[in-house]
């Protein structure tokens, strides 16, 4: 009686309780994006050892298109521009929440793979996030994050040498691009914190099997494209993650690789947006590394 009633409930009022603000919650109250001197939230604090030098410091704008919605994307490059022609470079997709400030120390890190600028690092705000125009949606950031790609293309860089890393909402444009690549094929593919489908957050909330159709107009469904996707994966989770269950989500996605190469970290203690930190900066370091050498 009590799961009829929650059913109930639940189409009535579908309308109102849409995933979509769940998985977007941006922040486009900045008028600049501010890096190293940002005073605001950021999802992790690192240490002056993963400073990088203003000099390979490049903010950068996109023209994303898809459709004919024309927007302007901003992102950020760290390295040597020049060096993109000839090593390999890390595209970095974040996640749901605020715009590329929030997610700057994360962004530092991985310039610090291997060594400082060791290889090049480039970010995007999608569409509807930070100073990026228009609303978000799923087809759009698809598409901002291969206008990043456009980018890299033209500046040298080839598919062998591309590395695309998704956190949490970023796990979706990662997993698409790989399964179902556009301009560039990403060599390798790491997934930090991912999610598995809407309708396993229809699940996990409410205890019920029920389409997320109901609850969203997304498609997005990382558990069944990452069955396409051959290329090398990285997978990493918080096993304490409370936002998104690493045994409901992170495990099914792992769970459904069926592709040449796999490796999996799983954090003890690790929440959803902390897992870097928990598992130390150099540990989280060198296996990043290890993963691209390979």
């Amino acid at each position: 009686m009590r799961n009829l009633i929650i059913i109930a409930f639940l189409l009535v009022f579908s309308s109102c309780l849409r995933l979509d603000s769940f998985l977007y919650n941006p922040d486009t109250s900045i008028e600049a994006y501010g890096y190293d001197s940002y005073e605001g939230e950021v999802e992790i604090e690192v240490g002056p050892e993963y400073t990088i030098a203003d000099s390979m410091i490049h903010p950068l704008t996109f023209q994303s298109d898809p459709s004919g919605d024309d927007k302007k994307i901003h992102a950020v490059y760290l390295g040597n521009i020049a060096d993109i022609a000839t090593d390999t470079i890390i595209l970095y997709c974040h996640g749901n929440r605020d715009h590329l400030d929030f997610y700057w120390p994360r962004i530092k890190l991985l310039a610090n793979v291997g060594g400082k600028n060791r290889y090049g690092v480039l970010a995007m705000d999608y569409r509807g996030f930070g100073l990026s125009e228009g609303p978000a949606t799923e087809e759009g950031m698809y598409e901002d994050v291969d206008a990043c790609m456009l980018w890299l293309k033209q500046m040298g860089l080839t598919d062998d040498r591309l590395v695309i890393y998704g956190f949490s909402l970023g796990s979706a444009p990662a997993t698409e691009l790989t399964a179902n690549p556009r301009t560039l094929q990403p060599s390798k593919l790491m997934l930090e914190s991912c999610f598995a489908s809407d309708d396993v957050f229809v699940e996990d909330a409410s205890g019920l099997s029920l389409p997320g159709s109901y609850f969203t107009s997304l498609q997005i469904n990382n558990g069944d494209e990452i069955k396409k996707v051959e290329e090398p994966f990285f997978w990493i989770h918080g096993v304490d993650d409370s936002f998104i269950r690493m045994d409901t989500h992170g495990e099914t996605v792992f769970g459904n690789y069926r592709g040449s190469y796999s490796e999996a970290h799983r954090i003890e203690g690790g929440e959803h947006g902390d897992v870097p930190t928990v598992m130390g900066y150099p540990e989280y370091l060198n296996a990043v590394y290890k993963f691209i050498l390979r």
